[in-house]
């Protein structure tokens, strides 16, 4: 009956299906399609987008000078739209710049609104009057953080380079990146770091050049031999590559003129991608990735919710009333979340033998850390930015998945020295799923666009 009704109202709100074939239950987990579309763009979207406004989710700490460890840097590409703006400091709300742990404090989040200079000097003297077991309780949040399972190379926002960017004011476009350079980042991924079976001796980049006449649901052919966990890590990769490139089909430079460049949705782009006959195929497949990506991370907020809802958990700015609001947004989309009845089951992954799984484990959380350490090869610096950023919300989303017993074991009123998120990591969780649910609405736009053309 639900199924039923799902898909009376999916006709309703999209109409019939188009050349993109995206329809039904998806791969490896027992969602539909239909469902997700719904819950996506009618509760979750309108929220998120709200949320990743606020001051909190605003500004993120990125190093883009970082070098590219794994061959000679190309040079960062000098096409103006390519350029990043950071945000001057006193810019930067004070609650943000004070460090990590004053979330934590309920001095720090009692301090009245003031000047700038005056919110400072209160916050030095919060953090120079912690008590001995407060400051030993932060060297113990260090210490874990250090040793903790982190699937992604993170920044050091210590570092001289580092700096804050206002992701509003540095969109998720296209930028006119491409050829050699951007190639090279995506092969490497998909070559070097995806499970590859001694088998397949083709290209796994399912956009590479050249590829055959046999191309389409033979390329997927060889997934169906690996373990869960090996096709998984596929899906992620190709589910992350699908959503990117709606967003840079969706912000499509479609005229620079005189003045002030247009960007807008490429119609004709997005079907060179994605529509079922021009790529053979693999277009639904790559959409089909996106949905189960969306899976994934929804799973991975759904488990950290515990996290969030404790009371003494603020996501702190500075500014009592913009923090609360921020909060309170926040566990609207949680409470949503919990609403999905069709979540992925993460317990049916590393579920076999232990000394395998654990082995296993670890290729994962190696595969995907190396995948992030590519992203410092990009040589745009925008598309840089939210390449880190969409990377480490997915490895923030996998480090929550994998530490089920830390969070079910969090104390209610103090901070957890088993289980702990750094603000950096806060930031590209919410965003980077912001950009998954952005991908979704947007490709029920580019379905009625196509709809009208036919």
């Amino acid at each position: 009956m639900l199924r039923g009704l799902s898909l009376y109202l999916f006709s309703l709100a999209f109409g019939e299906l188009l050349p993109i074939e995206l329809t039904g239950v998806l791969d490896d987990c027992f969602c539909d399609v239909e469902s997700i579309d719904l819950f996506n763009n009618f509760k979750i979207y309108p929220r998120i987008q709200k949320l990743t406004e606020r001051d909190y989710f605003r500004y993120y700490r990125v190093n883009l000078k970082r070098p590219c460890p794994f061959w000679p840097d190309d040079g960062h590409c000098s096409i103006k739209d390519c350029h990043v703006e950071p945000c001057p400091e006193s810019k930067v709300p004070v609650g943000i710049k004070s460090g990590n742990y004053n979330k934590y404090s309920q001095a720090a989040n009692t301090v009245p609104d003031m000047s700038e200079c005056q919110q400072a000097k209160e916050l030095g003297a919060i953090n120079n009057t912690l008590s001995n077991q407060s400051k030993e309780a932060f060297a113990d949040w260090a210490r874990h953080d250090d040793a903790q399972d982190h699937f992604c190379e993170l920044d050091d926002e210590t570092a001289p380079d580092a700096e804050y960017v206002d992701l509003l004011l540095n969109p998720e476009r296209y930028t006119g990146y491409k050829g050699p350079s951007a190639w090279r980042v995506w092969n490497s991924i998909y070559e070097e770091n995806c499970f590859k079976p001694r088998s397949v001796y083709r290209p796994l980049n399912p956009l590479a050049p050249g590829r055959g006449d046999d191309d389409g649901e033979g390329f997927y052919n060889w997934l169906e031999g690996l373990c869960l966990e090996k096709r998984v890590f596929y899906r992620l990769i190709s589910g992350l590559h699908s959503s990117i490139n709606i967003h840079l089909c969706a912000e499509y430079l479609l005229d620079e003129g005189w003045g002030q460049s247009v960007w807008g949705p490429n119609v004709q782009e997005f079907r060179q991608r994605f529509d079922t006959i021009e790529t053979k195929g693999e277009g639904t497949r790559r959409l089909k990735n996106l949905y189960f990506l969306y899976l994934i991370e929804l799973r991975a907020l759904y488990k950290v919710a515990p996290y969030f809802e404790r009371a003494f958990v603020n996501l702190y700015t500075g500014n009592s009333q913009e923090d609360g609001g921020t909060k309170e947004l926040l566990l609207q989309v949680f409470n949503e979340i919990k609403s999905f009845p069709m979540h992925f089951d993460e317990k049916s992954m590393f579920a076999g033998d232990k000394i395998e799984a654990k082995t296993l484990k670890e290729e994962f959380r190696l595969h995907f850390k190396n995948i992030s350490r590519i992203m410092d090869c990009v040589g745009c610096s925008k598309c840089r930015l939210w390449g880190k950023l969409q990377t480490q919300g997915l490895g923030t989303a996998l480090k929550i998945l994998f530490s089920e017993r830390e969070i079910q074991n969090l104390p209610e009123h103090s901070p957890s020295k088993g289980f702990q998120l750094t603000r950096q990591e806060i930031v590209a969780l919410i965003n980077g799923f912001s950009r998954l649910s952005t991908s979704i609405h947007q490709l029920h736009n580019f379905r009625l666009m196509l709809k009208e053309k036919r």
